[in-house]
């Protein structure tokens, strides 16, 4: 990468600039010569794509106003100076302007060559963190939360515009890894109660008895340890958005308190007598079906059917498989920013076997599958970089294949006709292909 950047020697001693160009154009690096500041900085633009070397002393302006202009430009733009003997203190003042190195003459072409090829190196790792920042801040609004082309995705973004500004509680339900905390961020986000608190709550993160006070606080000498009033999530939530996590583990008694929270607006702190109105907006998030939980006596019915005015629905992600690779690229950009390294080149390879992949641990799998390739470490999924086992593209088809009609079918009941009518394929065919993979569907 770093040859496909250029070299700018502002150095007014013709045989000088004339050996630092051969020596460059000798190891394969791109070089223009100047014979002063003023020719050298007409040459420098905000689009400059490359690195300086200047001589510190020139005719006219010098080498400082040269390290001066190119730090107003860009900070990140390395310039190196060329320095005499007696020009060391120079030499370290221009370091203190922002220089990036000094070389005192005379000095061999490989050191030259080894300066300027770590200068290029930083050049280009520091020009392509910009363009990830301008590639990241060109995805806005729901577009850059909500990723993805699957019908599906458009769908999401749909319900969640047409829900956000109404003041409805929402359940979201959806695997583990599917964001149901970024919907009810979105939902938050794109709504009137923006302004105000956005409180999130993990249901099954916390004991029991200690469930109660988070959610309605306490006053003091309630309990034991109370020392002093404490305000509880749904009051601290008053006029913002509550998120509740996990809602399938909340205990049956605190199921009734919230209940009534959704019914009246009101709350009570532990260890007080006093109704205090709330004006609090609940999205509950579930990965678990509720009303089968209702039906074996482990969820309150009516709990559900307050929440389940608006249902949002997260598909998994092995249920838009065409979304992976735009996935991937936004949390490989986002990676190649946080660690400030260069952003990984997919091989098709490497690309079919993440198509083929069932996701178990959905979007949040993927974005960690994102960060071991911009690291350059192994992970589960993809394994080493090159394997010598590696499945051909025929075998990756296969794979695919067979997740596919498996989860369309686990997604109809095992329903034999459902499945072909959703995969759009003759039923005989279907029933070949399942067959060749081993699966098991049922008749209907």
């Amino acid at each position: 990468m770093t040859t496909a950047l250029s070299v700018l020697i502002i150095e007014d001693d013709p045989d000088v600039r004339l050996g630092c160009e051969q020596a460059l154009e000798l190891a394969g690096i791109p070089v223009t010569g100047c014979a002063s500041a003023e020719e050298g900085l007409r040459r420098l633009t905000q689009d400059f794509a490359g690195i300086v070397v200047t001589d510190m002393r020139l005719p006219g302006a010098d080498g400082m106003a040269v390290v001066r202009r190119a730090h107003e430009l860009d900070p990140a733009l390395p310039v190196i100076m060329i320095t005499g003997h007696g020009d060391v203190t120079l030499a370290v003042e221009a370091m203190r302007s922002g220089a990036y190195d000094f070389i005192q003459k005379p000095f061999a072409p490989e050191l030259l060559i080894e300066v300027v090829h770590r200068a290029l190196d930083k050049r280009a790792l520091a020009l392509e963190v910009a363009d990830l920042r301008r590639r990241l801040e060109r995805r806005e609004g729901l577009d850059a939360a909500l990723i993805g082309r699957s019908p599906q995705m458009e769908r999401l973004r749909q319900l969640i515009l047409d829900v956000a500004g109404k003041t409805v509680d929402v359940l979201v339900r959806g695997e583990t890894g599917t964001g149901k905390e970024l919907v009810a961020r979105c939902l938050h986000d794109l709504g009137p109660r923006r302004k105000a608190n956005f409180v999130a709550l993990n249901c099954g993160g916390l004991p029991d008895n200690l469930l109660d006070s988070e959610l309605f606080g306490h006053e003091a000498g309630a309990f034991t340890g109370a020392q002093k009033r404490r305000v509880g999530k749904i009051e601290h939530a008053s006029g913002g958005t509550l998120f509740l996590d996990e809602l399938e583990s909340m205990p049956m008694a605190v199921q009734i308190k919230l209940l009534r929270v959704l019914q009246e607006r009101v709350i009570e702190r532990l260890g007080s007598n006093q109704l205090l109105p709330v004006d609090t907006r609940v999205v509950a998030a579930t990965k678990d079906d509720l009303l089968e939980l209702a039906g074996q006596g482990r969820f309150r019915a009516d709990l559900y059917y307050r929440l389940n005015v608006v249902t949002v629905e997260l598909p998994p992600l092995r249920e838009r498989r065409e979304d992976v690779p735009l996935l991937l690229e936004h949390f490989m950009l986002q990676a190649a920013q946080r660690y400030d390294r260069p952003l990984p080149q997919m091989s098709a390879e490497q690309t079919h076997r993440l198509m083929a992949h069932p996701w178990p641990g959905n979007v949040r799998e993927l974005r960690n599958v994102a960060d071991c390739l911009v690291l350059g470490v192994g992970n589960s999924v993809l394994g080493t970089a090159e394997r010598s086992d590696a499945p051909s593209l025929a075998e990756m088809v296969d794979r695919f294949e067979r997740n596919l009609i498996d989860e369309t079918l686990r997604r109809h009941g095992g329903n034999l006709s459902r499945a072909a009518e959703a995969l759009r394929v003759p039923k005989t065919t279907l029933h070949d292909k399942i067959r060749k993979h081993g699966l098991t569907p049922r008749e209907g």
